[in-house]
């Protein structure tokens, strides 16, 4: 999924469609029956362990629904922190993401068919009364057509599904009537008018009641969608045509993916992330298999098994041998530019990719898939959860963690397609940190910042639909579901469809012949179920020989193996490209290799060392490209250094009853005070001070002495604050923001600024709360009165045994994505003049990062140095340091470049000319990496 983030995948008896291509069916059902091979590889897990499992899914499930049902409904969501629902305008408004809340009762919709899996019958039939009693799908209310499509579309697809299957059983639903269907036709022709586009591709939003361009819709101004946006409704689309026979839907959903097929890039098969669709033009030209693409890659495979088109598994094997040829660098998954797919386009990856292996599963491609997988969950042991974003050194890019159930997809599908009861052990970890730092009394929470283990007061309703389904079939055996799952194919949203939809209605599933297809190597997709031994080697310890070396890749730059590979290369002759950080102005050889790639050295009059790239300067085109690759490094490491001078966030935990740790809560630093990153941290009662904004001599010393104390912000400085209650006695402070409704959710988080005087007589920790986050504190000691909480700079483990262990210090990542501009074929970036040969000392001026005349510059005065790149040898690896360097050994030791998949960007030669040709698509691609969003 693109904006919220939902799960894919199928089940696994799926007809063959064509005798030379793998069906997914071949990586589940029938390939349980390689579970044999491949149990040895770890111990198994009793009968009795994966029932005790499972029973604490169905528990865990019963949390988040019941308080969902008993605080929420009818409201699309629950809010966990402060036990409410959230309705649509009642709210800060969060952009995109509300998109998907429509006022029809979102979560209770998205956890229909979930209810079925999980054997709560009788709560399916009161639910499904529920919505059709109470759910009105004509609210005069904006939403999103994909997220809209996906939740509540097939959410009431998949309720119909298990309906009439219970029905047909003879205990339950005796009195269904296909109303959820009628439902669902009615919400299909809702969105029918968002297709009114002469390219056929939907518009994004649409009114629910108003539709499309009217005044009163609100909508229909847009230009842009994303490409899983528009290419994720084949399956719903077309599942409510062959229900209901009438054709419209899937017509619809056909010509959106016909025409996102025929936009594709030519040369080398890839889609962008943003198209106009109006015109057709890519609006943003980078690829990858994440965020804004997904489901588009998903749903081609999938619309081939349910539909019977021959034309959609050639198109998903099209792209898939790109992805694999460009955007697959194992273990990890980099964005690429579309026209020119060899150079990279981030320093960072989204979680949104973790569903790839499961997708990778499906098709039979195991290897990369457990290759991936043991990244992502290695990045997952490092932070407890998958950050919203992490760079290609696992660092946190975007601290969030919105509880998505992706990585428990893939782990439920590479179970299903090995046996490899290693999965049940990872099932077990994310059941165990979901318990331990998510769970909440009134629900499940989202992570705020898995770096300090803060909540948000979100539960979404993907949570329900797909975490604890996937992870409830990972642990059941098959006489633990009520019904027969490999009848059926999951959607994006994990939602069911049957199988025998691909024979019902079949008027439009007819072979694609208006498109022209590349030559594939056709023995890439030549496996057909049950042959097995192609798809995995008769040795019980395979998977975990893939696994093993990557053990150490979050926690090393490089995998072992790929360093060893380097260093023999390096030793055969061969020499890196110079890196960044190791680079020094003062040293004859690096000055030699920029002179090489094109990149001049100018001194400037105050101490700055300005570098200026000229492409056409460069001696080669593989030398142009590493100048390019050392300027975007050098940009990239400007600001990274600059981002780790700031102060990461901090956290605020209520560990009294009935809280018990369960809440933690985002906290601002301040610049004064105790340092919670150095100091043990700080444990208390709270107590409001009086007067209430702390701005004078406290009236009620008593009240809070040995306390922390509660102030509101305002009228005041915050130094002189702290001052006032340390006066009074109290241990801590928290600052309470005194702009009702604030939220860390919608505002960035500050810093607490001294009073621009000496502020080494505060000796408190000093933390600012947002009005949202201040006030469950408040309603806490409203109802509680005695409320304890622990100040620190991460959220401590709940466990008393686990409270007195050491806790590492914080990372200093940030969020925010990094500034890399480049705006025409040169560019600069300023440097301090260094005095010393042995160390470059570098620091970012974010300010200066803009454009001047045609080329850009990265300014650094030389009052701001502070930190050497060489510090970081070890921990500090920019974009492409493993794969781009492996790829060049490669490049010495193999001829056969075109039928490597993994080709690296440096690898191919291209004359000069080329290269300019295409350096203003490269100009744009790099200036769009800045207003990247997932």
């Amino acid at each position: 999924m693109s904006e919220a983030g939902g799960g894919r995948g199928f089940g696994s008896s799926v007809p063959q469609r064509a005798p030379w291509s793998l069906v997914a069916a071949a990586a589940a059902l029938c390939l349980v029956s390689a579970t044999s091979v491949w149990t040895a590889g770890a111990s198994p897990m009793s009968r009795e362990e994966k029932q005790k499992l499972g029973n604490q899914v169905l528990e865990m499930f019963d949390h988040a629904y019941g308080n969902y049902m008993e605080h929420a409904y009818p409201a699309d969501e629950l809010m966990p922190l402060t036990c409410r629902g959230r309705v649509r305008g009642q709210e800060p408004s969060r952009g995109d993401v509300d998109d998907a809340l429509g006022k029809f009762s979102l979560t209770l919709i998205d956890s229909l068919d979930t209810l079925v899996v999980l054997n709560k019958t009788k709560e399916f039939e009161d639910a499904v009364r529920k919505v059709l009693r109470d759910v009105n799908l004509d609210n005069d209310v904006v939403v999103s057509v994909f997220e809209t499509n996906i939740r509540v579309l097939g959410g009431l697809l998949g309720g119909h599904s298990l309906a009439i299957m219970l029905k047909e059983k003879g205990e339950y639903m005796q009195w269904y009537n296909d109303e959820l269907l009628q439902m669902a036709k009615q919400l299909g022709y809702k969105l029918l008018p968002a297709f009114n586009t002469t390219s056929g591709l939907p518009y994004p939003r649409i009114n629910l009641k108003f539709g499309i361009r009217k005044p009163e819709a609100r909508t229909g101004t847009e230009t842009d969608t994303c490409t899983a946006c528009a290419g994720t409704l084949i399956l719903e689309f077309a599942a409510l045509s062959r229900f209901t026979g009438a054709t419209i839907f899937e017509e619809y959903a056909r010509k959106a993916l016909d025409f996102l097929w025929e936009k594709r890039q030519r040369s080398s098969n890839l889609v962008g992330v943003t198209i106009n669709i109006h015109t057709g033009d890519w609006v943003r030209k980078d690829s990858g298999v994440g965020a804004g693409i997904d489901s588009y890659y998903e749903y081609l495979l999938k619309a081939y098994v349910l539909l019977g088109d021959d034309s959609f598994l050639e198109r998903f094997n099209t792209h898939y041998d790109a992805i694999m040829r460009y955007i697959s660098q194992p273990p990890l998954l980099l964005d690429v530019h579309i026209h020119k797919p060899m150079l990279n386009a981030r320093t960072w990856m989204d979680a949104l990719l973790a569903f790839f292996p499961g997708l990778q599963v499906l098709k039979g491609d195991i290897r990369p898939a457990i290759e991936t997988h043991e990244m992502l969950y290695q990045v997952i042991k490092k932070h407890n959860f998958l950050p919203e974003a992490f760079t290609t050194d696992f660092r946190v890019h975007w601290a969030q963690h919105p509880l998505r159930p992706e990585f428990a997809e893939s782990t439920y599908f590479l179970y299903k397609a090995t046996g490899d009861p290693y999965y049940l052990e990872v099932g077990k970890t994310l059941i165990e940190n979901l318990n331990k730092y998510a769970r909440v009394p009134c629900g499940f929470a989202a992570m705020k910042d898995v770096r300090t283990g803060s909540h948000e007061d979100r539960m979404d309703s993907f949570f329900l639909a797909e975490m604890f389904k996937y992870l409830y079939l990972l642990f059941a055996d098959k006489e633990d579901v009520i019904f027969d799952i490999e009848d059926y194919i999951f959607t994006t949203e994990a939602h069911l469809l049957p199988l025998w939809l691909s024979t019902t209605n079949q008027r439009l599933s007819k072979k694609n012949t208006t498109s022209e297809y590349t030559e594939l190597d056709d023995s890439n997709f030549d496996w057909t179920c049950p042959n097995t031994q192609i798809l995995f080697p008769n040795d019980p310890l395979y998977a975990q020989s893939i696994r093993e070396p990557l053990k150490n890749v979050v926690d090393k730059s490089c995998p072992r193996g790929i360093i060893r590979v380097r260093e023999e290369s390096f030793r055969s002759g061969a020499k890196p490209p110079l890196r960044a950080r190791d680079f020094m102005a003062t040293n004859p050889e690096h000055l030699e290799i920029l002179k090489k790639m094109g990149v001049s050295l100018i001194h400037l009059k105050d101490g700055r060392v300005q570098l200026v790239q000229h492409a056409i300067q460069a001696a080669s085109s593989i030398d142009a490209e590493d100048g390019l690759r050392f300027m975007q490094e050098m940009i990239e490491l400007s600001s990274q250094q600059q981002k780790e001078q700031q102060l990461p966030p901090r956290a605020v935990q209520i560990v009294s009853h009935p809280f018990f740790g369960r809440v933690v809560l985002t906290a601002g630093p301040a610049q004064f005070g105790l340092d919670l990153s150095k100091h043990k941290e700080t444990r208390g009662f709270v107590a409001s001070s009086k007067p209430y904004n702390g701005c004078s001599e406290l009236t009620n010393p008593e009240s809070v002495m040995g306390k922390i104390a509660l102030i509101q912000r305002g009228q005041c400085m915050f130094a002189e604050k702290a001052r006032n209650i340390q006066n009074a006695g109290a241990i801590g402070g928290i600052v309470i923001d005194d702009n009702e409704g604030s939220s860390s959710d919608t505002a960035p988080l500050f810093q607490m600024a001294g009073d621009g005087k000496d502020t080494d007589d505060i000796t408190i920790p000093m933390l600012f709360l947002f009005s949202k986050e201040g006030s469950i504190i408040l309603d806490a000691i409203r109802e509680y009165e005695e409320v304890e909480v622990l100040l620190s700079d991460k959220a401590k483990d709940r466990e008393p045994e686990m409270e007195n262990e050491e806790q590492p210090s914080s990372e200093n990542d940030s969020q925010n994505q990094s500034a890399e501009q480049i705006a025409s074929s040169s560019q600069e970036v300023d440097l301090v003049d260094q005095e010393s040969p042995e160390e470059s000392s570098l620091n970012s001026h974010p300010e200066s990062l803009s454009p001047a005349d045609t080329d850009n510059a990265a300014s650094i005065s030389p009052s701001e140095q502070n930190s050497n790149p060489t510090e970081n040898h070890e921990t500090t690896s920019l974009d492409g340091e493993c794969t781009d360097l492996d790829n060049q050994l490669q490049e010495q030791s193999e001829t056969e470049e075109d039928s490597n998949p993994n080709v690296s960007w440096g690898k191919k030669v291209q004359p000069i000319d080329s290269i300019l040709a295409d350096w203003n698509e490269d100009i744009e691609a790099f200036e769009m990496m800045e207003k990247d969003e997932l």
